[in-house]
């Protein structure tokens, strides 16, 4: 999953624990290995967590299947993250359908209380999380064209040949059976990540 899923499941903002949670899973790719006893306890939970979805979202069948499609369409190595970007581009699409919360609503406010928390971020989290606010990264995923920038984004730290930068073509070519994937995926994802 990507950042707009990963924040969607950290859970209710009514939770005593939901901001440790929801920077715990923003930041957990940027936290290597046992670094994570660095931060606050709410913060770690978080990151647990992430890196849980993370590995549920890799062995699951269904992503297992959209991977294997995406190799087969050229991105290699990297399927793995493509399909995470696709699987955020359709939960930004149906957000309605998961949430009462209106997708700009929930970005705005999840914007907000991540700032709070941005002295604390790893250095490269610091780095990108402006320009994710300002070009309104979780909105735009709604978008094939907010999806391409993301993927032209990852393709520049990607080895050359990627794939990456071109993918938005197969999500074109393929888009109901990706969406199919998702629809089946999702739900059990949700499940399994209310019972972490």
């Amino acid at each position: 999953m990507n950042f707009l899923a990963h924040l969607y499941l950290a859970g209710s903002p009514a939770a005593p624990a939901y901001l440790g949670q929801l920077v715990g899973q923003f930041i957990a790719d940027s936290v290597p290995g046992r670094q994570l006893e660095t931060y606050p306890a709410a913060v770690q939970a978080g990151i647990r967590v992430h890196r849980a979805i993370d590995t549920f979202t890799d062995q699951h069948p269904v992503v297992r299947r959209s991977t294997a499609r995406l190799r087969e369409a050229g991105a290699g190595k990297y399927a793995g993250v493509v399909s995470d970007v696709f699987m955020d581009h359709f939960l930004a699409c149906n957000f309605a359908e998961f949430s009462t919360e209106n997708l700009a609503v929930f970005t705005e406010r999840v914007y907000g209380a991540l700032a709070s928390q941005q002295a604390g971020f790893p250095a490269a989290v610091q780095q990108f999380f402006p320009h994710m606010v300002q070009h309104n990264w979780l909105l735009h995923y709604a978008e094939t064209e907010g999806i391409a920038r993301a993927l032209l984004g990852l393709s520049r730290r990607a080895s050359p040949g990627s794939g990456m930068d071109t993918a938005t073509e197969e999500l074109r070519r393929n888009y109901a059976a990706y969406e199919a994937d998702f629809r089946e995926f999702f739900p059990a994802l949700q499940a399994y990540a209310a019972g972490l």
